[in-house]
């Protein structure tokens, strides 16, 4: 496990590969801040068969996954979505690009057949029976997972939970899409497979317009540079033309969707050039090729300038298809493939695994005129990296136990679209992002990217500008520290008042400045002067400048709300309307039976309050407020010996419980107080209540405050002395000194408590009105 620095689960940013890291093949990346979860694709590794193939899945509970976001349909990014959807504890939601998910079923049904023919033993041609024992899932599976994944379009924010997503074009293949994704203001950029290189039909990766806190990015090349596309043309059409003219054939692996695209324009091209190839036939060999043209045809909504300006409405009527091809033809299988004379086959897969590819490699392997040319990225240990070894015989797919020489042509022209590291680099300086984790890479080009990027930002280091590196391998938990600031909006008539102290705020501004505002330099040289006048935001020059002014130092107080990781400051009012929430008042009552009568009870509350604001006095009900937080009533219709006092007060604040606690606390010992039995054997009376009497004695002050204290803290009160006292909770004692009103304590949350409880004591104890004393 990585580690950069110290924080709490919460504050960490984690991250845990369970594919694709230090490899290409099966991506797969679980990303985790403030207890939210997302996964990053769920791929297949194209060299490996069976579960072996699949991510790590064993190695996280999928059942804490809250949104599981696929960048694009290659299968090594997408094929073992099925499986996590239908035969795991996964149950969040699935999102990827309407493009996307048209792809995404008839190429994994598509998967599922070409799995099947090359699990069926001794099936040369490809026609054998379907072993399902051995698939990965089912055509129904592949069903069920599609009716629930969910589409979201380019540049749209989806906000699920929380976790707020925005799709951005990658590039690389019809419906990729990069993910800006922001968790409690983290803000983090995945770019799955990405191209900064516009083709002729997909748009360039676009750059986000908002900087990430963090970059996950591919590293496909390393530190390898490609070819400039004109090239890379012109290179496949030179080789093509000369292996036609000398008799032979080309094979060029490809995915079913993607790079063979782009052949496909660039071949049908060159065709409709050269009328001496005219004659020789290009096809398209893949069971998809119809459903596939259908697909692009539907999608050149978003696609880059060069296809959309190529369907429209021409002076026909008609609009032109740019994928309806001149010299182009398709075939499902190779016994619809009149296998006669030179010819071009684009043919999937591109790994040479299995399928119609394969077979035509077998085939065509060992005549020295035919050409193999490979145009995507080989992943190590499939025949198209072995390939590329120029190995002298090839294992047929078929049959394990025969070889065939190889005597076929290979050639390698990327037109893979993935950045290589002029381009990964220039991306990574735009976004700017404070660290950088390498994923989708084998370990050595992915190592020479880390320290090139290092070196790149070396004098940084050390700094707040300092860019970090990370190239974890799978399985492996990368913690990232981050403490960011919450940001509240203010919202309703609150907002509406802090607006109107800012108006006020810049219209005594400009007054102060004679009406002018004068603009600076970032040198300190005076540049200009315009007069100003004021706006709702700000200020405005004549020539509608806006000049933002940020009112700092003003405290701002109401209600705030949570919601997510959303925070609004709002008047209490306001809470309904922009909320939905509702607000309720918790009052509390409690009655209790005391054996004394009115007068005396009011005599016992004056000595603590000083004053009591009788609010009723009928034959039916007695009402006091003590300080408008605490109401006393009495029901003089009940007939009992002595009094049934209810004591109500609301609970909205610490002050109003501490006062109903002293009210209580008098009231219960007015029954065994010497000084309820001394007046009432003088039989004193107050005559309409107006007269109060309070002892102003410090002893009798220092009573009352053990009084609230005793209230407070019940049996953990220890009264030492007349002066002194000790509170003791748990292991922390207070020595209380009454007469200096100080408070010694080795725990600072019970010292300050007690001095608080302390401090207002001895302002209720202090009578407010004066009275003669009886």
């Amino acid at each position: 496990m990585t580690v950069e620095s110290e924080f709490t689960d919460e504050e960490s940013f984690k991250f845990f590969g369970l594919g694709g890291c230090n490899e290409v093949g099966r991506s797969c990346h679980i990303i985790e801040y403030k207890n939210k979860v997302i996964m990053l694709d769920a791929g297949i590794h194209p060299a490996l068969s069976g579960h072996s193939s699949f991510p790590f899945y064993d190695e996280y509970d999928l059942s804490k996954v809250d949104i599981l976001l696929i960048s694009h349909f290659h299968l090594d990014h997408a094929a073992s979505l099925p499986y996590v959807m239908q035969s795991t504890t996964f149950n969040g939601r699935v999102f990827m690009t309407s493009a996307t998910k048209a792809i995404y079923r008839w190429l994994l049904q598509d998967f599922v057949r070409v799995t099947s023919i090359g699990n069926a033993r001794g099936d040369a041609g490809g026609t054998g029976q379907q072993v399902t024992s051995s698939n990965l899932y089912t055509d129904e599976d592949i069903m069920k997972s599609f009716d629930k994944i969910e589409t979201i379009d380019y540049h749209s924010t989806m906000e699920i939970e929380g976790i707020r997503f925005t799709a951005y074009h990658a590039g690389h293949v019809l419906g990729a899409c990069m993910y800006f994704i922001e968790i409690g203001g983290l803000k983090i950029l995945f770019t799955g497979d990405y191209s900064r290189e516009e083709n002729r039909h997909l748009h360039a990766a676009e750059v986000p317009p908002i900087k990430p806190d963090i970059l996950i990015s591919e590293s496909t090349f390393g530190t390898g540079t490609l070819e400039p596309k004109a090239a890379l043309e012109n290179k496949l059409t030179s080789h093509i033309h000369a292996t036609i003219l000398k008799g032979g054939r080309v094979l060029l692996p490809v995915f079913a969707l993607g790079n063979a695209q782009e052949l496909l324009l660039i071949l049908d091209e060159y065709w409709n050039q050269n009328e001496d190839l005219q004659g020789f036939n290009i096809y398209y060999a893949s069971t998809l090729a119809k459903k596939c043209m259908a697909v692009y045809e539907t999608y050149t909504s978003i696609m880059n300038d060069n296809i959309r300006l190529s369907t429209t409405s021409s002076t026909s009527g008609k609009r032109s298809n740019p994928f309806d091809f001149k010299f182009v033809k398709s075939i499902k299988d190779l016994s619809r493939f009149q296998d006669m004379g030179p010819s071009v086959v684009i043919a999937t897969p591109g790994m040479l695994q299995a399928g119609v590819s394969r077979q035509l490699l077998e085939k065509w392997a060992p005549d020295p005129k035919n050409l193999v040319i490979m145009t995507g990225y080989s992943v190590e240990g499939t025949m198209a990296k072995d390939l590329l070894k120029e190995p002298h015989t090839i294992q047929s797919a078929s049959n394990s136990d025969m070889t065939i020489p190889r005597r076929i042509g290979i050639e390698e022209i990327s037109f893979a679209a993935h950045v290589d590291f002029v381009q990964n680099s220039e991306f990574i300086e735009k976004v700017n992002p404070s660290r950088i984790i390498l994923v989708h890479g084998d370990s050595i080009p992915m190592g020479r990217l880390k320290s090139a990027l290092l070196s790149k930002y070396s004098s940084r280091r050390g700094t707040e500008q300092e860019i970090k590196v990370y190239n974890p391998k799978n399985c492996e938990e990368l913690k990232i520290g981050f403490k960011g600031m919450k940001v509240a909006k203010v919202l309703g008539s609150l907002a509406e008042e802090q607006l109107v102290a800012l108006k006020n705020e810049i219209a005594n501004k400009i007054k102060e400045d004679n009406g002018k505002i004068t603009d600076v330099t970032e040198d300190n040289q005076e540049t200009t002067e315009q007069e100003q006048e004021p706006t709702e935001n700000g200020t405005t020059t004549k020539d509608n400048t806006q000049i933002d002014i940020i009112n700092t130092g003003q405290i701002v107080s109401g209600v705030l709300v949570q919601k997510d990781f959303d925070l609004n400051l709002l008047q209490l009012q306001d809470l309904h309307e922009f909320t939905q929430l509702a607000t309720s008042i918790v009052k509390s009552k409690i009655s209790l039976k005391i054996n004394a009568d009115i007068p005396l009870m009011i005599w016992h509350l004056e000595q603590m309050f000083g004053y009591v604001n009788i609010i009723n006095d009928d034959d039916e009900e007695w009402e006091c407020e003590i300080m408008e937080m605490v109401d006393i009533l009495i029901d003089r219709t009940q007939s009992s010996a002595g009094l049934v006092v209810t004591v109500e007060w609301i609970n909205d604040n610490l002050m109003a419980d501490s006062l109903a606690d002293s009210v209580i606390a008098i009231l219960y010992s007015i029954d065994s107080s010497p000084a309820s039995v001394k007046i009432s054997s003088s039989q004193h009376r107050h005559h309409n209540h107006k007269e109060a009497h309070s002892e102003t004695g410090i002893e009798s002050r220092i009573k009352r405050i053990s009084l609230i204290l005793k209230a407070q803290f019940g049996d953990s009160l220890q009264e030492l002395d007349n002066a002194m006292a000790t509170i003791t909770i748990g292991k922390n004692v207070a020595k209380i000194d009454y007469n200096k009103l100080t408070v010694e304590c080795g725990s600072k949350v019970l010292k300050d408590r007690i001095e608080n409880i302390i401090r207002r004591g001895t302002s209720l104890t202090a009578p407010l009105s004066k009275y003669q004393k009886v």
